[in-house]
């Protein structure tokens, strides 16, 4: 069976509200150099489980070019690593918003950023898999 290592527009985190929601409502934990913020959404308003996006401040980091840097890596290593995250979920039962944020300071390294995001999928894969079952709201 091949794995499909495409990054999907229907992939990508794109709502204003659901990202402001997640700063309020969210969890999240911290895999140096990442911070990992996520947050239920309703179940089939996607066809994959996770909804993803990348943040990089413009506080640490001034020049576009570095920031546009990081997000690409970033969006890579999602992108390479992202089975993790779906041999455990089902889009049918519940679909999740994923925010990942650079917090560190420097620019690191790839292989740092590669390792540092397959841990924190891992841990997130595991959190979510120990999480009830959250009801689904019905439409009428």
């Amino acid at each position: 069976m091949e794995k499909d290592l495409r990054f999907r527009r229907e992939e990508k985190l794109k709502s204003w509200s659901a990202i402001g929601r997640m700063f309020k409502e969210g969890q999240s934990f911290g895999q140096y150099p990442l911070r990992f913020v996520w947050l239920p959404m309703e179940a089939g308003s996607a066809d994959f489980p996770v909804q993803f996006t990348v943040s990089v401040p413009k506080k640490k980091f001034k020049k576009a070019v570095d920031r546009n840097r990081l997000r690409r890596q970033i969006r890579e290593t999602y992108r390479l690593h992202k089975q993790i995250l779906y041999r455990n979920l089902d889009p049918t039962q519940q679909v999740y918003a994923l925010m990942v944020i650079y917090v560190a300071k420097d620019m690191l390294e790839y292989p740092e950023i590669e390792n540092n995001m397959n841990r924190g999928l891992r841990r997130l894969s595991k959190i979510l898999r120990e999480l009830p079952p959250q009801p689904t709201p019905k439409e009428d």
